[in-house]
């Protein structure tokens, strides 16, 4: 009954969004619609297939065929690769829609609502992972990884389409692999992805906080994503 309430919602927002783009000239809107029909259906594809004898059925075939023992974690690098390339690319001045600030804002927004929602719903649907874990549906992991793709795609989507679709490829990487190592269903890794997108295009559409910049009129100030063994980060240099 849980999965059908999900569903009835997720058609339930698509229609507002319809609604929304029949009746207004905005041509943002209009392409906020557009750009929601994907995830929207990735949403509903997953709330259909949750708990399914297809999707157990088809994890059983999965790990037969790489091995009941394979694993390979590259998923718990691959989710942060959008980011490390957006600032990048940022340190070798390509274009970009925002600041580096403002960018780091929308990302931080995009991941608190995409995690909330996510992680909401795993708190409750109690869905049990493929290993026998709890809290499966929807997948944290790979929640953040398009999350962090659909920031990086709405930064540079019109400056460099390659970058901006690369991180797609690293999303799709990290949710193949919650599926290859046991971590999740496939429901898991749509409905994850879905949410992930879906409400990183929702915050570039409301653009929250907009005329929040301290650092606007700077030039003189660096960020750079620092990735190693022990953790994740950022350098931040100031030049007086």
């Amino acid at each position: 009954m849980k999965i059908q309430h999900l569903t009835l919602l997720v058609i339930f927002i698509f229609n507002i969004f319809f609604t929304n783009a029949q009746t207004s000239d905005s041509l943002s809107t209009k392409s906020l619609v557009r750009k929601s029909i994907v995830p929207v259906a990735l949403i509903g594809i997953g709330a259909i297939i949750t708990n399914s004898q297809f999707e157990q059925n088809l994890q059983i075939n999965i790990r037969n065929n790489v091995g009941n023992n394979f694993a390979f974690h590259i998923d718990e690098y691959t989710q942060y690769i959008p980011i490390a390339e957006m600032y990048l690319a940022d340190l070798f001045h390509v274009k970009s829609r925002n600041h580096w600030f403002n960018q780091t804002k929308y990302l931080l927004i995009s991941n608190i609502i995409s995690s909330g929602i996510t992680f909401g719903l795993k708190n409750t649907i109690t869905k049990t992972r493929p290993n026998g874990l709890p809290e499966s549906f929807p997948s944290g992991h790979t929640t953040f990884a398009f999350t962090n793709a659909t920031v990086l795609f709405n930064e540079f989507q019109q400056s460099s389409p390659l970058l901006a679709y690369s991180g797609y490829a690293f999303a799709a990487t990290t949710g193949t692999f919650r599926v290859l190592n046991n971590e999740h269903w496939l429901s898991d890794v749509l409905v994850g992805a879905g949410i992930g997108i879906l409400a990183t295009h929702i915050v570039y559409y409301f653009e929250p906080l907009k005329s929040f910049n301290p650092f606007q009129k700077s030039k003189n100030i660096s960020l750079i994503p620092t990735i190693d063994r022990y953790g994740y980060g950022f350098y931040f240099s100031l030049k007086y």
